[in-house]
């Protein structure tokens, strides 16, 4: 028996940008993740640093990911520039079975990939949150809020390049 296909990512295109619209997080996480029509108008307003992708595993649609890479993190420090995990959808029905792992893996390949050390990420504070997830992935808080939500930070090591 063959192994089943990983999962993979996908760019928004025109035959994919109204499915990627209408995946949905469940009820009780959508106050802690804007909607993927949000961050793709995001993702057109700032081109050249957001890194949206759509998350398949075979034909099926499972999940969206938004990266940001080097934007100035700082009002008051221009040089404090940084890069990271953005957004986070992953479908209502398809959580629990490593799509959001994967999505953290991808971010970090391609933050390393361009020369990056360590990735950042936000999340809404409270016992609904994603915390538990993020710090199981290695974030660790950095101490700081951004509007309002916890700043974590992931150190990266090299990818692994091992094709058994």
């Amino acid at each position: 028996m063959p192994p089943a296909p990983e999962p993979r990512l996908e760019k928004i295109t025109p035959g994919n940008v109204d499915a990627a619209c209408d995946l949905r997080v469940r009820p009780d996480q959508e106050h802690l993740v804007e909607p993927v029509a949000r961050s793709l108008a995001e993702a057109y307003a700032w081109p050249d640093i957001a890194w949206p992708r759509l998350i398949y595993d075979g034909d099926e649609l499972v999940g969206f990911l938004m990266g940001f890479f080097r934007i100035p993190w700082r009002e008051e420090a221009p040089d404090d520039l940084r890069s990271g995990l953005w957004r986070l959808n992953v479908a209502a029905d398809r959580q629990g079975r490593g799509y959001g792992r994967f999505a953290v893996r991808a971010v970090a390949d391609e933050a390393w990939r361009r020369g990056e050390r360590r990735i950042y990420t936000t999340w809404e504070p409270g016992d609904d949150g994603p915390e538990r997830f993020y710090l199981r992935l290695g974030f660790r808080p950095t101490g700081e809020l951004s509007g309002g939500q916890t700043v974590g930070a992931l150190d990266l090591s090299a990818p692994d390049t091992d094709a058994d």
